[in-house]
């Protein structure tokens, strides 16, 4: 009865333009259908529950009410009849594959929290959710934790309502839903690209120009498949556009703010190295080594000082705006510089005035 296609959203499974990027990858279901022509009409809630047996009319509900079920181009209403020939598209947030989610009482940063959402600012080295290798110890696991507790807290999710994520090892702000409707709209925003963020970096080298884009398919590295690489003719991988503004220099270093016009899997480390600019002290792009510098002893043993003030790659997610999902107000916040991050630029700064 059904043409249909699916684009799970995840590293190299899809050609769909908004696939593989790194804060939805594997959290949102694409689905595009194009209806039958001896279907007889019928409810969209009603067709999609028979079509999506794994969901509940309730989601079903809330994915039209947020505007994530287009016919034929126009969003419509649960209660729409669906016809012959129509051209459905669905977007569908559902939860990572790991199922069983157990709460740990483990701190977080909540900067901001009502009956829809919370807005975390996340330290470095905490995993946004649980999956092979850590399977408690997240986000996830201290955010269940956090809305067990909350009497009124009734949401009819089944798990946590993830949004976006981070990589481990970067710090800043994630928006979490607290209800159905919340994390469809929310969704919509994300995949959409509709969201404001900014993230700061600090890279090997003086940057060259104040501002530039970096413009390169992303896809995964021809010999090392822990790394993305960044294919300048788009010979392989996906479209990809970071946009950069320094905003500071330390000779050596360089502090930049970044501005992802898409989201690829690890796009700001992939295109920065690319350009010769390779994040500080990110092992997994060999950033962890002295790239830039002074062949001198004392400049060598200040570097590796440096590492151990800020022992990850210095990323964070410095800034984020969205649409209230209720309110239909648009909400931002900003998040200031992470300690380690912080006494790294200021051990620069003082290197910098010795030297």
């Amino acid at each position: 009865m059904l043409d249909e296609t699916e684009d799970f959203l995840e590293d190299e499974l899809t050609n769909d333009d908004h696939s593989a990027d790194e804060e939805n990858s594997g959290l949102y279901e694409h689905v595009n259908i194009t209806v039958d022509k001896k279907q007889e009409p019928l409810r969209i809630d009603k067709f999609l529950l028979i079509f999506r047996q794994n969901s509940s009319r309730n989601k079903i509900s809330q994915t039209c009410k947020a505007g994530n079920v287009i016919v034929n181009g126009n969003p419509v209403k649960q209660n729409y009849r669906v016809k012959p020939g129509d051209e459905i598209s669905v977007l569908l947030a559902h939860p990572p594959r790991e199922n069983v989610i157990i709460p740990q009482d483990i701190p977080i940063n909540i900067v901001y929290e009502d009956s829809d959402l919370v807005v975390v600012d996340k330290d470095p080295g905490m995993v946004v959710h649980p999956g092979f290798g850590n399977w408690d110890g997240t986000l996830v696991n201290a955010l269940a934790f956090h809305f067990a507790k909350d009497p009124n807290f009734n949401s009819d999710l089944d798990r946590v309502g993830l949004v976006h994520r981070i990589d481990k090892d970067t710090s800043g702000l994630l928006v979490i839903a607290k209800t159905e409707y919340a994390l469809s709209y929310l969704a919509k925003q994300f995949f959409d690209r509709k969201t404001k963020r900014l993230y700061w970096a600090f890279v090997w080298g003086n940057v060259k120009d104040d501002e530039g884009t970096v413009t390169g398919h992303i896809g995964r590295h021809p010999k090392n498949r822990m790394q993305m690489f960044t294919y300048e003719d788009g010979s392989h991988g996906k479209h990809a556009v970071t946009h950069y503004k320094v905003l500071e220099r330390f000779r050596y270093m360089t502090w930049i703010e970044c501005k992802l016009e898409t989201g690829r899997t690890h796009q700001i480390r992939a295109h920065l190295k690319h350009i010769g600019h390779t994040l500080f002290n990110d092992a997994r792009y060999e950033g962890n080594i002295i790239m830039r510098g002074v062949n001198l002893p004392k400049y060598k043993q200040f570097v590796q000082n440096v590492f151990e003030v800020l022992p990850r790659h210095a990323l964070h997610a410095h800034t984020l705006g969205f649409i209230h999902p209720t309110t239909k107000k648009e909400m931002y916040f900003e998040s200031p510089m992470p300690k380690d991050m912080q006494d790294a630029s200021d051990r620069w700064r003082k290197y910098l005035d010795n030297n």
